[in-house]
């Protein structure tokens, strides 16, 4: 069951998934509309780096906004 943030950064919810088999730890973002379009995926590595997977309709500025939570 995913794990949503109670507020919004840049506009966007954030939200995660505890226990993925299938992927590397990640976290979305998505707009209020949760459209396709609209979603971003960043995989989080063991070190607490991040890499953006999909940017969707993020811009650079918001990314790194995103990346410093």
């Amino acid at each position: 069951m995913p794990k949503y943030y109670e507020f919004k950064v840049c506009g966007y919810y954030l939200y995660y998934t505890a226990s993925c088999v299938i992927e590397a730890m990640h976290v979305h973002a998505s707009d209020r509309k949760l459209t396709e379009a609209g979603l971003a995926k960043f995989f989080v590595k063991s070190n607490g780096d991040t890499t953006v997977e999909k940017q969707g309709t993020l811009t650079e500025r918001e990314v790194r906004k995103i990346r410093a939570l």
